[in-house]
């Protein structure tokens, strides 16, 4: 079965977000692979990519080691079932060889659906938007790049946690 490389021309969609983040190995070699492999085909085309934000982890063990994060911006075709963009991100964190072995722990790629414009889904498996975006300044600074009007200044100023920008992927 082969996964289709975008929406068409002809195709409607909306704006959908995913932020990725990474605190362990090459942090910019695995955020450069993922973007590229969101760019490379999938349900959606990616259309905008944020700076690269450097971020002190937020949640889990003290010990982990500080993240590079960014937001993508991705055309979704109107009707996409929400969770083949789940699997595609579940697909770029095993590329990158995540493992889950600690809430919030370190990790090579996190990739988490933040925002799907028009969708509110909240169950077990995916809740969009994301439970927490509101109130994290690593996924609000790189979003209010690319969606001034989900992510204005002053929530990025009430969210948790430092950020500086390092650069692009």
């Amino acid at each position: 079965m082969s996964i289709p490389s975008g929406p068409s021309a002809q195709t409607p969609t909306v704006r959908a977000y995913l932020s990725l983040g990474s605190n362990l190995g090459d942090r910019w070699s695995h955020l450069r692979t993922a973007v590229d492999r969101l760019r490379a085909g999938g349900p959606a085309a990616v259309t905008a990519v944020s700076q690269v934000y450097e971020t002190d982890p937020v949640g889990g063990p003290e010990d982990q080691g500080a993240f590079l994060n960014l937001v993508v911006e991705l055309a979704v075709p109107v009707g996409l079932d929400p969770y083949s963009l789940l699997e595609q991100c579940h697909r770029l964190e095993a590329g990158a060889g995540r493992v889950r072995t600690v809430h919030w722990g370190p990790r090579t790629l996190d990739a988490d659906i933040i925002w799907i414009d028009g969708l509110s889904l909240n169950d077990p498996d995916l809740t969009v938007p994301h439970p927490r975006w509101r109130e994290r300044r690593f996924v609000l600074a790189p979003l209010a790049e690319l969606a001034p009007d989900l992510a204005d200044p002053a929530l990025v100023a009430a969210a948790g946690g430092e950020v500086r920008i390092v650069g692009r992927v």
